[in-house]
């Protein structure tokens, strides 16, 4: 039995065969001897996702097996990673799914690579979706900041103090920015500031981190999707206006609540 089994899968034309269930070494044997790489308990994930990579049909009963069902790929070959054994399916025709392996020289490093790695693909599609971008590197921020002041300007009063104050905490992207690649905050934010004012389209100019100047961010490629970035702003303000309401509530019972301002304090009963 195990032997016309595999002499179905060999008739299907198959070189490769993936797995869900175990696979009796008899019948491994048999596969060996036929040239068939066989790859046994594969989760039921990664054989969706085979399928979607290689076009093949999962088949559930073998006698069902045909060449139509049949995926391709143009290498299957197993390597060791570290002290892991893995299967690799490369150069697939049209692969709609795929697998990105991380390696770092310490789980740190891993983690922060795959953190990044997420929120790389978490904002591709967003971008796709929406199809509107803006400049990277704190472009938008810094020219926010500029219009906010020059519009603060013509309101005059306390709330020209509070649209200054939601300016200044735009920058601190930009700042953040500078620091974290141990550049000068300070000259950066200024030589931003310039170039936003004086250029044509200072709008697209940001900070590129790895040379330290201030540069095209369109022309350089670094661009990220208008809705997260609106959504950023919008759930800052969000919490700076809560965190502002929390503290004005704290505030008013701390100063009704005072000796002397109408009723008596309580005192415990022992």
């Amino acid at each position: 039995m195990l032997r016309e089994m595999v002499e179905k899968i060999k008739a299907s034309g198959a070189s490769v065969l993936f797995c869900q269930k175990g696979i009796d070494d008899l019948a491994q044997h048999y596969l060996a001897k036929e040239g068939i790489f066989a790859v046994r308990r594969v989760k039921k994930s990664d054989m969706e996702k085979l399928a979607k990579a290689t076009g093949a049909t999962i088949v559930t009963n073998i006698s069902e097996l045909s060449e139509k069902d049949l995926g391709y790929a143009g290498i299957v070959e197993e390597v060791k990673i570290g002290e892991d054994e893995m299967v690799f399916v490369r150069d697939c025709k049209d692969p709609k799914s795929v697998t990105i392996l991380i390696r770092g020289g310490s789980e740190h490093i891993v983690d922060e690579v795959e953190r990044a790695l997420e929120d790389c693909l978490g904002v591709v599609p967003a971008a796709i979706k929406d199809g509107k971008v803006v400049a990277g590197g704190g472009a938008p921020e810094i020219e926010l900041a500029l219009r906010l002041r020059d519009f603060a300007k013509t309101v005059g009063g306390r709330e020209q103090l509070a649209i200054e104050a939601f300016a200044d905490a735009l920058e601190v992207i930009p700042r953040a920015l500078a620091e974290n690649a141990g550049l000068d905050p300070i000259d950066m934010i200024v030589a931003l500031r310039a170039k936003h004012e004086k250029e044509d389209r200072g709008y697209r100019f940001g900070l590129d981190v790895y040379r330290g100047e201030v540069k095209d961010m369109i022309a350089e490629g670094i661009v990220e999707p208008l809705s997260v970035k609106a959504q950023a702003i919008d759930s800052a303000s969000e919490v700076a206006v809560m965190i502002l309401r929390i503290d004005d509530v704290i505030a008013a019972s701390r100063k009704g609540g005072e000796p002397g301002g109408g009723e008596e304090p309580q005192m415990p009963m022992m």
